[in-house]
């Protein structure tokens, strides 16, 4: 093998690598900005389901123990 061809396997290899970093680079801000979008949600609900539950507790009655 040449060093010429070995050479030209070699650009070959490196501009198909490139190509595959940026679409890997690309799928993944694609999925921060799926999980940004989810953290916004989950914390929206929880929010909600917190309050939700402060209005759904009974008032607990002062009283004394039993063993007074």
């Amino acid at each position: 093998m040449s060093h010429e061809t070995r050479l030209t396997e070699l650009e070959i290899r490196i501009t198909e690598q490139d190509k595959i970093i940026e679409d890997l680079s690309g799928e993944i801000a694609e999925q921060w900005k799926v999980i940004d979008s989810l953290r916004t949600k989950l914390n929206a609900l929880t929010t909600r389901f917190l309050e939700l539950e402060e209005q759904t507790q009974p008032d607990i009655p002062v009283t004394r123990p039993p063993h007074w």
